[in-house]
């Protein structure tokens, strides 16, 4: 009776808009992305930022509240569904609504001006392009409850040093503008529609509907038919309070003050009504027309907006992704010892060998498949710098063979005396 071949299941294929990374691979993107994430914390950590952890998911009144009903991002692009309680959840397409609204819920007021720093996954539903993805990675720097221009300056210094420490800094600008305060803001939007309104047959048909919604969007969007209208618009200039304007040549100030380069983009915008004073962007010009590789703001109302109290913030993320593309491949890790045991006694002997290796903090790997030839060989290709070998010779005499993969050269090591010889080597 012939045999019935059961069918192999279809593997499902990655969700698209997602990465699968794996270290230790040529070019591996992995070891990048690691490197800018463990470059933030380490330079956080010079600046006093702790770090916070926020949900994955919220309800979904903190990002619609947050990010405004309007925008393309609650509108579009949020992963948002009903949980078996019936709550309207989303998964977090960025980390400063969250942040709030834990300032709020958890009573982190009281550490007030709190400096917080994140970096973690987010979600958006949108068209997946060169470094963005459904699925990606940023790393976030606030500073909550400090309403000084101070504040904005010590988050672009940070940011400044951070680009530099990953080697990103040339050709990297940092475009900044002021929004104003509240009522520098109002009069400024109140002529930017008066403008728009007047050149309506020129707008396309997204900016018309920006100018019910959003009009400062208006200001940077990429479609060519608005350039002309959009770049005849007033500057925020005209519209600036003493104080606003005050508070500008301090931030501005500080940066000179800190050697931080910065270039004035009279156009960059934030269309949500919060948004006070400050905002920046740092761009380069290596990554096609999304080119912003940093980017942040002062958000002076939206804690209040999610119910709580009048609180000035201000704070920055940026697209781990598209920073990692940046850099150049960093070193990968290598074990510096490789054991090659030969024979069942020798297994068992090797095992406990190379657990206190690594307790001594040696990293180590062990060769376990082949004959003695094939094993060496991946001892060599591996990038270490020693091998030990222990087979049933080396078992008898109590002893192991400690082998230079750089020379060849080899020494017999008693195995009482193993771990110290090679922790000092």
């Amino acid at each position: 009776m012939a045999k019935i071949e059961t069918p192999r299941p279809k593997t499902p294929n990655p969700v698209r808009g997602t990465q699968d990374m794996l270290g230790g691979t040529t070019e591996a993107f992995q070891e990048r992305f690691a490197h800018v994430v463990a470059t933030f914390d380490r330079v956080r950590k010079l600046y006093g930022f702790q770090r916070v952890e926020v949900p994955v998911f919220e309800s979904t009144a903190v990002f619609a509240r947050s990010l405004g009903e309007s925008t393309d991002v609650v509108s579009k692009e949020m992963y948002t569904f009903e949980d078996r309680g019936g709550d309207s959840i989303t998964l977090r397409p960025e980390f400063t609504a969250g942040i709030s609204r834990a300032y709020i819920t958890e009573g982190w007021q009281q550490f007030a001006p709190l400096k917080v720093a994140t970096h973690g996954p987010l979600f958006r539903y949108e068209r997946p392009q060169k470094g963005r993805f459904r699925q990606f990675h940023q790393l976030d720097a606030e500073i909550l409850g400090a309403g000084e221009p101070g504040a904005d300056v010590e988050l672009l210094v940070l940011a400044d040093q951070l680009l530099k420490e990953l080697g990103v800094a040339n050709g990297v600008t940092l475009n900044l503008n002021t929004l104003g305060d509240g009522p520098s803001r109002d009069a400024w939007r109140a002529a930017l529609i008066a403008h728009f309104e007047a050149h309506k047959d020129q707008l396309s048909e997204e900016s018309l509907d920006r100018l019910n919604r959003n009009p400062l969007r208006i200001l940077d969007s990429k479609d060519p038919r608005d350039r002309p209208v959009a770049d005849s618009a007033p500057d925020i200039d005209a519209y600036l309070t003493d104080e606003a304007r005050t508070f500008f040549d301090k931030v501005t100030s500080g940066l000179d003050a800190a050697g931080v380069a910065w270039e004035r983009n009279a156009r960059l915008v934030r269309g949500l009504d919060y948004y006070r004073h400050t905002a920046f962007e740092f761009i380069t010009d290596r990554l096609g027309a999304q080119g912003t590789v940093l980017g942040g703001g002062r958000y002076d109302g939206l804690i209040e907006n999610l119910g709580g109290p009048s609180t000035p913030a201000v704070g920055w993320a940026a697209g781990i992704e598209r920073l990692a593309m940046l850099i150049d491949q960093p070193t990968i890790d290598k074990p510096s010892v490789i054991l090659i045991p030969m024979g069942d006694a020798a297994d068992m002997k090797a095992t406990g060998i190379i657990a206190d290796l690594r307790r001594a903090g040696v990293a180590c790997d062990m060769g376990y498949r082949g004959n003695m030839k094939k094993r060496m060989q991946r001892a060599n290709a591996s990038g270490a710098a020693w091998a030990i070998i222990l087979g049933e010779d080396e078992l008898a005499r109590g002893e192991a063979a400690v082998r230079n993969l750089g020379t060849g050269e080899q020494q017999a090591v008693a195995l009482d005396a193993l771990i110290g010889t090679v922790t000092a080597l």
